[in-house]
């Protein structure tokens, strides 16, 4: 039974589910990176690099082979595993962890990749009164995705714990109350001193995190523009740093990005120590009286300090590439109520 999607064949969704409110804004960006993958075309890459001795969050490109981590198979040798567990960070957590949009497997199960995916519109509502060059995309995070980057992090450099905790240890032995807003708001300089020393000393294991495919639209008009499509690709490194740059001015109560910023040093900490932690329980605790689901924000503008990609001025794909990611016939099962939908109901089928 076909997906009525490029690429996706073998995957836990029914052909009805992936066109269902809620999914398709994960189905569709799995399918433009497969056919990406199938066509040879890099995605955006914004990751840390060392510039002139510091670390700077700088645009690149990578295949999609290496986001997917699946070597030369082609996707419909893949299997695409939508809002589960992916299950070898499992293992460094006593409480089940959170699942997250896509885990992407081979067709004997082994675990390949996984990612949080976002399917975000070009300009912003804010950044469409400015010139072209400084449009941007909004970017909402949920707490699953940072407890990932944490995860990520520690899996990739495990074997390093010794060396781990003696960086976090000067910043997080001594605090007392973790969900302490006066003790936490000033431990913060310390504590981001601590992940700038790791980050440093680690950034080269950094990898793929977060999908995040742009639709183009012209202007405010929900009509796609000429070149439509294109995916940004973040490391695990360089997506805390949205959090991480905005936590180090100093402050009387904990923001969102602070919050995330002294779960992520906690995470390391701890594991870095025992190897295994609660983390339902870390980021239960460290609510700061904000709700737990949504982590941040990030407006378009300050996505665009980010990405520094010429590809965002023109993206990669044309706008008729749907026509070759969306199957004929398929199209009539979204529900034009919402915004991208919308979109693609009109500008393809009218």
């Amino acid at each position: 039974m076909s997906s009525g999607l490029f690429g996706i064949k073998h995957s836990n969704r029914s052909t009805n589910d992936h066109w269902g409110k809620n999914c398709f804004n994960s189905s569709y960006p799995t399918a433009t990176a497969a056919y990406m993958l199938h066509n040879n075309i890099p995605a955006i890459y914004i990751h840390l690099a060392d510039v002139n001795g510091q670390l700077q969050v700088v645009a690149d490109e990578i295949p999609i082979k290496d986001v997917f981590n699946c070597g030369s198979t082609q996707p419909e040798d893949l299997y695409f595993s939508f809002e589960t567990i992916y299950e070898p960070y499992q293992q460094y957590s006593f409480d089940t962890i959170d699942g997250i949009d896509l885990v992407v497997k081979d067709l004997s199960g082994n675990f390949l990749s996984p990612l949080e995916v976002k399917l975000t519109v070009l300009p912003t509502d804010s950044t469409c009164k400015q010139p072209e060059e400084k449009w941007g995309c909004e970017l909402v995070i949920r707490s699953a995705t940072t407890s990932y980057c944490a995860l990520g992090m520690f899996d990739s450099v495990k074997n390093e714990s010794q060396y781990i905790r003696e960086i976090f240890e000067n910043s997080c032995s001594s605090i007392q109350m973790w969900d302490n807003d006066f003790e936490m708001t000033h431990k913060m300089a310390t504590i981001c001193q601590s992940i700038n020393d790791f980050q440093s000393q680690y950034y080269q294991h950094q990898k793929p995190l977060l999908m995040q495919t742009i639709w183009k639209t012209q202007g405010k008009s929900p009509l796609l523009a000429e070149q439509a499509f294109d995916i940004v690709i973040w490391s695990d490194y360089a997506f805390s740093r949205l959090f991480i740059d905005s936590s180090t001015s100093p402050a009387n109560t904990m923001s969102r990005p602070m919050r995330a910023t002294a779960r992520l040093a906690r995470c390391l900490w701890e594991l870095s120590k025992s190897g295994k932690i609660r983390v339902a329980d870390i980021y239960r605790q460290m609510a700061f009286g904000n709700q737990t689901d949504k982590e941040f924000a990030i407006s378009g503008s300050k996505w665009r300090q980010y990405v520094k990609s010429d590809r965002i001025l023109r993206p990669i794909l044309s706008k008729t590439v749907v026509n070759d990611i969306i199957e004929p016939g398929y199209i009539q099962k979204l529900s034009p109520e919402r915004r991208f939908d919308q979109t693609l109901y009109f500008t393809v089928l009218h």
